[in-house]
């Protein structure tokens, strides 16, 4: 089962989701921004990405450019920015096991899939 940190409103994801749906996998679709992730989720999460909290986060959201721009954070106050903004994360997210990837390109979907 693949599992796909969607947002709808984004084509990017919705791209994805549609190229994972005519390839028949089996998916787990999480509207992220209705279900955020926690703290914890998050930091396994990077560990799958292989990412450090900064490499995730939407550095061109308004609510980052407005509350954490030029703010001395470290990585443990980046991932709590992305729990209580959701928004502020990277999509599409695709997760099978223990590996993950931002989805961004269709090449990297297919060979991550």
């Amino acid at each position: 089962m693949i599992q796909i940190l969607h947002n709808p409103r984004c084509g990017k994801s919705r791209q994805c989701l549609a190229f994972l749906n005519e390839s028949n996998y089996s998916i787990h679709i999480n509207h992220y921004l209705e279900h955020p992730l926690s703290e914890k989720e998050l930091e396994e999460l990077l560990v799958k990405l292989n990412l450090k909290p900064i490499d995730l986060v939407r550095q061109k959201e308004n609510i980052w450019k407005e509350k954490y721009k030029d703010q001395p954070l470290n990585e443990k106050a980046i991932i709590k920015a992305m729990a209580e903004h959701p928004i502020l994360i990277e999509r599409p997210i695709l997760i099978k096991g223990n590996h993950a990837i931002i989805a961004r390109e269709l090449q990297k979907i297919k060979e991550f899939i």
